[in-house]
């Protein structure tokens, strides 16, 4: 029950009023001159006037020296009967039994409640008077505490009198049933009493415990008794005694302040501890950075109101294990997310074979501010439905029929401090979509506590009934997950897109709710839908070119006859023909280089800007033959294949001299019938990696990005190769066969092919063959006769001769 500020105020000595939020207590007041003279906690006086306080606004007398309050709601929250235990609620009720029977005669107070003897004559309204029923209810009491007198103790009803009940009569019509309680119940928890010398102890003593290695609580306690008795001169005899400490006194120390500073126990030291400092369970390392992250807080906390204001992203290892799609086997992926924390909606995901890379989260940022496409197994309930922007608006300026999902620009993202958020390529690309891309703060774990929650809530909705599931952990763990394992990552891929526009965007929020409704049920669509008709929404689709944008930049010369070179691989096209030995002049620190941008997924490819029509081009690698005619590789195996040139002493002048090196490498150039023993999981795992990541970076380019050069190989036909369907001895098609030897057959065909192709670019005529050598010294010498002197009809009896001894 809230009490209310009383219109008179007590202006008396040693009454307290509150100005401005201070306590301020009055010391002397002159009602004939209407002066008053305040005091402060630090001794400070004040004179004013009674029509300055009374006008102040910001004056009111304090709740701690008011006596129209009860004892327990002096300078506190007001006592209810909350805050009592069983017991004394019990007592509670049993006086506030006789109270109503001695105003109604009645022990509930209810006629309609009757007992059978009820009302006694003694306490009948009807007979009786108020104080009458008072005084024959202090007798009852009495002769009950006479012939009980525990009971009557415990119930606190062993004194009674006439003034104790009108008090209690009192106390309820103000306060209700808790004004019967005594007030020693709720009395101030003061705490123990901390002074000045045994603070700074133990915030030495804690400056201290974070520089050295951990420490226990009682190695804590016995320097706090070092700190106290070498500089306060603190003498605890007892507790030293207690753990055999002898800890020699100062000499600066002064032998009669000793016995006025008290330091408590061990048990009340760790209750302050622990209240102060919280507990000591944290790694020495991390209390450090703790402490030290602590220092720099500013304290100011981060309200979200937007879609978009901030979005979490993180990596985990999926707990599922997939079918990879070359060899079939059994392997874990990387799932990302990026959740909107206003919304709590999925706005973009990625899975990956290898852990994330900044290309993959770039593509994440990008997946998010693009709308989703329909897919063809989802029905018209999975379309773009929010109020607002119809979905044919929508489908009209994205090119095709959107998925009921959000998408936007964020304006703050949250990571984690992995090296894959922390590179100049990220600073590039949150320059690029106008981001900010944060990390959250160190030992802070609410900074990214929705995403953690969320990988969670997958986990226990989505990941726990698919057949592979690995379990939280090894105790938990299947027979054989990798056995039960049945979907391909594709599979995977498309439920869990499937589950996020039909599943999760549609569920209910168990314990989240928007600051504007918390005991609504909301959903991540009807928070979005609410936040369109709140602030709008900004109807803005990136064009195609945003790949090329986010990709890496590498500044570059390009060269008059071989292109550019980039991570020792030359790329060429003719976008590049216009500018074959000028200069960019662009300036700066990367002056007169062109800026090339390269996707690290898929290095057969290099995308230029044209700095004219600002065009972008597709610049292929000149050792690459016919799209489709060589396995995919990535950074690593071009890494992989020079360390394998530089052991075997070779120098490649050309990129042509590469590709078998990278076919041994990849195909390893065995039968079909034994590649399956030669290759080790880890390879296979490998090899399937980077099939993934160029399959990858093909789908995110723009479908533009190879059109003139798949026009150009549609004028040429090339050979027909007949590719089955699925790996022998595997009927369910979900499996892309190897076929090393044709791959490897192929690679040399295209090697042999380029071989010509330059020789007959360098040599455009067929040059004469040359003379034998016998033709040579023929003509050449002076001892040669003239041909008219053979006969040419008699045969050549040297050679016949020569023949017939080699014949013997």
């Amino acid at each position: 029950m809230s009490t209310a500020v009383e219109a008179m105020w007590t202006l008396e000595p040693g009454a307290e009023l509150i100005v401005s939020g201070a306590a301020w207590r009055i010391q002397s007041c002159l009602p004939h001159l209407g002066r008053v003279t305040l005091v402060d906690d630090d001794g400070e006086s004040w004179k004013t006037s009674v029509s300055e306080l009374i006008h102040r606004p910001d004056c009111r007398p304090s709740t701690r020296t008011r006596m129209d309050l009860p004892a327990a709601d002096r300078g506190r929250q007001p006592k209810s009967m909350d805050d009592l235990n069983p017991v004394e609620r019990t007592i509670v009720m049993l006086r506030l039994e006789h109270l109503c029977e001695v105003e109604t005669g009645y022990r509930s107070g209810d006629p309609l409640a009757a007992l059978p003897h009820e009302p006694r004559p003694q306490y009948d309204p009807d007979t009786t008077t108020l104080t009458q029923r008072r005084l024959a209810k202090v007798q009852e009491l009495r002769r009950a505490a006479a012939e009980a007198p525990t009971q009557a103790k415990a119930n606190g009803l062993h004194r009674v009198s006439l003034r104790t009940l009108v008090r209690w009569d009192i106390g309820r019509g103000k306060y209700g049933p808790v004004g019967v309680a005594d007030d020693r119940w709720l009395r101030e928890a003061t705490g123990h009493q901390i002074s000045p010398e045994l603070r700074e102890a133990l915030y030495a003593v804690h400056a201290e415990a974070q520089h050295r290695s951990k420490l226990t609580m009682r190695e804590k306690e016995r320097l706090i008794h070092q700190y106290m008795r070498e500089v306060f001169g603190s003498a605890d005899a007892k507790s030293a005694d207690e753990h055999h400490v002898e800890i020699p006194r100062s000499a600066d120390a002064k032998p009669a302040d000793a016995q006025h500073v008290e330091i408590p126990g061990y048990d009340t030291l760790r209750a302050i501890w622990r209240e102060w400092f919280g507990s000591s369970g944290a790694r020495q390392r991390y209390a450090r950075s703790a402490a030290k992250a602590k220092g720099y807080a500013t304290g100011r906390h981060v309200v979200v109101h937007r879609p978009g204001q901030v979005v979490a992203l993180d990596t985990t290892v999926l707990p599922v294990k997939v079918l990879e799609n070359v060899f079939g086997d059994p392997v874990s992926v990387y799932l990302t997310l990026a959740l909107d924390v206003y919304t709590r909606s999925l706005v973009a995901f990625r899975l990956s074979l290898v852990s994330d890379t900044s290309m993959d989260v770039a593509m994440v940022l990008r997946d998010m501010m693009m709308p989703l496409p329909m897919r063809p197994d989802w029905g018209h309930d999975m379309e773009w439905a929010y109020p607002g922007v119809p979905g044919t608006v929508v489908a009209d300026f994205a090119g095709h029929e959107v998925a009921g999902l959000p998408f936007f620009a964020p304006e703050t993202v949250t990571t984690d401090h992995g090296a894959v958020y922390r590179n100049h390529h990220l600073v590039e690309v949150q320059r690029v979509i106008k981001a900010n891309i944060k990390p959250s703060r160190v030992l802070r774990p609410t900074d990214k506590w929705s995403v953690e929650r969320t990988f969670g809530a997958i986990q226990s909705l989505v990941f726990g009934i698919l057949p592979g599931y690995q379990g939280v952990d090894t105790a938990d763990r299947g027979v054989d997950p990798e056995g039960d394992a049945c979907l391909t990552m594709a599979e995977l891929e498309h439920l869990i897109a499937t589950w996020i526009v039909k599943v999760w965007q549609n569920r209910r929020f168990d314990s989240y709710a928007p600051s504007w409704d918390p005991g609504g049920a909301h959903s991540p669509n009807s928070l979005f839908a609410a936040a369109m008709a709140q602030g709008g929404f900004a109807l803005r689709i990136p064009s195609a070119e945003l790949y090329y944008q986010l990709l890496p930049r590498h500044k570059v010369v390009i060269h008059g006859k071989r292109g550019v070179k980039i991570k020792n691989l030359w790329y060429d096209g003719d976008a590049l023909d216009p500018y074959r030995g000028e200069l960019s002049r662009r300036g700066g620190r990367h002056k007169n280089r062109y800026v090339i941008h390269r996707d690290p997924r898929d290095p057969c490819f290099v995308f230029f800007q044209d700095p004219r029509t600002h065009d972008w081009h597709t610049l292929r690698w000149t050792g690459l033959p016919d799209e489709g005619k060589v396995p995919a590789f990535s950074d690593a195996r071009v890494r992989e294949a020079m360390r394998e040139l530089r052991r075997r002493g070779l120098a490649p002048k050309a990129d042509t001299e590469l590709l078998p090196v990278l076919l041994e490498l990849i195909g390893k150039k065995v039968p079909v019938d034994q590649w399956p023993t030669q290759l080790s999981k880890k390879e296979r795992t490998e090899h399937a990696r980077e099939v993934a990541q160029a399959a990858a970076a093909a789908a995110d380019r723009p479908t533009g990005a190879t059109a003139k050069k798949k026009a150009k190989q549609e004028a040429t036909p090339a050979p027909v190769v007949a590719v089955p369907t699925a790996r022998a001895g595997s009927g369910d098609g979900k499996v892309v066969p190897l076929r090393w030897k044709e791959r490897a057959q192929q690679g040399e065909d295209a090697v042999t092919r380029e071989r010509r192709r330059r020789r007959e670019v360098a040599v455009p005529e067929q040059p004469a063959p040359p003379q034998d050598l016998s033709e040579r010294l023929r003509a050449s010498s002076f001892m040669a006769l003239p041909d008219d002197d053979f006969d040419d009809d008699e045969p050549d009896q040297p050679a016949a001769r020569t023949e017939e001894e080699a014949s013997q």
